[in-house]
């Protein structure tokens, strides 16, 4: 009936009051789908409820939203979360059944990598079981083992220290050192028997 008055009337009337309905159901359609995506999106209610009142301008309202969203949904992170949290315990668990030094595949029971045969763990000296170098007690038999377990670098840091005491002599040698610090203390011991000679003389 407003139609009419424009001069709009029968079909054609009918067709466009059926467009401006289509319309309006498509913008209340869309407040409706944005209040429902800024939920599953968005933690922050007073987010959703500004995301919802900018879709109230026809249209405009939803590009926006449209645009500026999260790119992942709420479920979607939480599981991406838990999978990267899968992924680093089976990290770690991989990491603690290996060899530190070689890297080889080792179970909790070995007391020695089969692939370097290098000491992983020390058996306790009660139960004889072996434990961890971490551990400063048995938990098998409640033994103190802090003090009996010695770490591995020790003869690392001796091989050290003798192949730095072979470069220091062979670097000694080749300047010529080595041979005259023996003769100043030689020298200094046959002088002093003639000067005590000398005297008793």
């Amino acid at each position: 009936m407003p139609l009419a008055l424009f001069g709009i009337g029968g079909a054609l009337g009918l067709a466009v009051n059926l467009v401006v309905l289509f319309l309006i159901v498509v913008y209340l359609a869309l407040i409706y789908w944005t209040y429902l995506d800024a939920r599953r999106r968005i933690e922050d209610p007073v987010l959703i409820a500004c995301a919802t009142a900018a879709s109230v301008f026809p249209y405009l309202g939803t590009i926006v939203y449209t645009i500026l969203r999260p790119p992942e949904f709420l479920e979607d992170r939480e599981e991406r979360e838990l999978e990267l949290r899968a992924a680093e315990l089976e990290l770690r668990q991989r990491i603690e059944q290996s060899c530190p030094h070689c890297e080889y595949p080792v179970e909790r029971s070995y007391l020695r990598c089969p692939n370097c045969e290098r000491r992983l763990r020390t058996p306790c000296r009660k139960c004889h079981k072996p434990l961890d170098p971490r551990w400063g007690i048995c938990p098998y038999c409640e033994t103190e083992v802090r003090k009996q377990q010695r770490p591995e670098r020790e003869p690392r840091r001796t091989d050290r220290q003798r192949a730095a005491r072979s470069a220091a002599q062979r670097k000694a040698r080749a300047d010529g050192t080595t041979r005259r610090e023996p003769t100043a203390p030689v020298a200094a011991r046959e002088e002093r028997p003639t000067r005590s000679s000398r005297s008793s003389s």
